[in-house]
């Protein structure tokens, strides 16, 4: 980019002081000379644009071969049991030719390119020389004036062939610099908010609250009312896409309401900043993200100097210290892309010790424990034991042995809770919930 940057400046200063020494020497043959301007100028123009276009081509097939080639790595288990090698060979080999094709296109657009802008001056050049036999364009030079004029109009073909090759690299630069503006230009997160709470207690109000992720797009939320008191546990069940996660990933606004409003301590959620609030929230997922870092530092993600001892008391509340401790180096050790070093249930351990550390007083839990065996489920469900006293908790469960300990239960369908209660009341109801509960205890058996 700066050798880009040079020559446009040293080579471009150089063509407009020739230019203006031909137009001070003989003002006729300078127009006659730059009589090919428009068309080098229309050549420059259309090479210019299929530059970007290609150069667009190029990084998104570049793109197309990192996505295949990670996916082929990442999913080795997936194509070896499959026995699909060659069929990502074949993924591959696709979209590489698709990258060579493009990277084709783009040499031999360089390639023809500084030749074409070459020959029209050369021929204006050439025009110049038979032009200048006319007695009227020579009647006031005498011939060193003339060689003068030609030797500085031959002194253009450098300048301008350099400008015409760095032209390609200037178009690579703007069409990378347009796909980099284009996410810049994304509409950033909404924080209009400005009351930072210290620490809240954790009452959260629901209030007539749908949603829909697009003008365009259905309801997944349907009027829904929901009053949570400070330090209750409630478990949320229901199918998939009856709305429970959306439902909760409307507390540390993730998204907003489409209709309807959500208090945190009487107070609406919109009018918190954003930081401070999320700071007082929790969240424990199904899909855990660890980062390439020590025990450790993910125990204490997002703090800058820990404190040893609350990472260790965080580690052992949430039963994850009894197989930290016997690692080769503890809480130093470096759990490698996503926690890859360690199990699902090692993993799910340490995402609850972030929470325990965090110590916010609202927690969320959404399918903390179905995908993991029994033994580390029963960790997991003393970890969680621990965890949810003196915090509001919001429980998402498919397992419903899992939250038969809440303090109330809500049963979702279609975007609306249509039960709720305590596990035993809502048995005795025979409703929805006694439904699902009888169906997993068959199941089970």
């Amino acid at each position: 980019a700066t050798n880009a940057v040079t020559i446009i400046l040293r080579e471009g200063l150089f063509v407009v002081g020739l230019v203006g020494y031909l137009f001070w020497t003989n003002w006729m043959l300078t127009l006659l000379f730059l009589g090919v301007t428009p068309i080098i100028a229309g050549v420059v123009s259309y090479v210019s644009k299929r530059f970007r276009r290609i150069s667009k081509r190029i990084q998104h097939s570049m793109g197309d071969v990192t996505h295949v080639a990670s996916e082929a790595l990442s999913g080795y288990r997936v194509v070896r049991t499959h026995g699909a090698e060659a069929y990502e060979k074949q993924r591959f080999e696709r979209v590489s030719e698709e990258n060579r094709r493009q990277s084709m296109k783009e040499a031999m657009t360089r390639a023809v390119s500084s030749p074409v802008v070459l020959m029209l001056v050369a021929i204006s050049m050439a025009l110049l020389v038979w032009l200048a036999m006319a007695p009227s364009l020579m009647e006031n030079m005498t011939p060193g004036e003339f060689v003068a004029f030609i030797t500085a109009a031959a002194l253009m073909i450098k300048p301008v062939r350099q400008l015409t090759e760095i032209n390609s690299e200037i178009q690579k630069g703007i069409a990378a610099a347009s796909e980099l503006f284009g996410l810049l230009d994304l509409t950033p997160e909404q924080d209009e908010g400005s009351l930072i709470p210290s620490k809240l207690t954790g009452n959260v109000v629901i209030e007539n609250v749908s949603f829909r992720y697009g003008d365009d797009q259905p309801s997944v939320l349907h009027n829904v009312n929901l009053n949570v008191a400070p330090g209750e546990l409630v478990a949320i069940v229901g199918r998939s896409g009856s709305g429970k996660s959306t439902l909760v990933s409307l507390l540390p606004r993730f998204y907003c309401p489409s209709e309807g409003q959500i208090l945190i301590d009487g107070v609406n959620a919109d009018e918190y900043a954003l930081r401070p609030l999320r700071q007082n929230i929790a969240l424990v997922s199904q899909q855990v993200t660890l980062f390439n870092a020590s025990i450790a530092d993910n125990i204490a993600y997002g703090v800058a100097d820990p404190d040893p001892a609350a990472i260790k008391a965080a580690a052992e509340a949430a039963y994850a210290s009894e197989f930290i401790e016997k690692l080769p180096e503890s809480y130093a050790t470096v759990v490698g892309e996503n926690g890859v070093m360690l199990s699902g249930g090692q993993r799910q351990r340490l995402a609850i010790a972030r929470a325990i550390f965090k110590d916010a007083p609202i927690l969320i839990l959404d399918e903390a424990t179905s995908a993991l065996d029994t033994e580390s489920e029963r960790y997991i469900q003393k970890a969680l034991e621990h965890v949810c006293k003196g915090r509001t908790t919001l429980v998402i469960a498919h397992r419903l042995s899992t939250i038969e300990r809440a303090d109330r239960i809500l049963v979702m369908d279609q975007g609306r809770i249509i039960e709720q209660g305590t596990h035993q009341a809502l048995l005795e109801k025979g409703g929805a919930y006694a439904a699902l509960h009888q169906l997993q205890f068959q199941e089970s058996e």
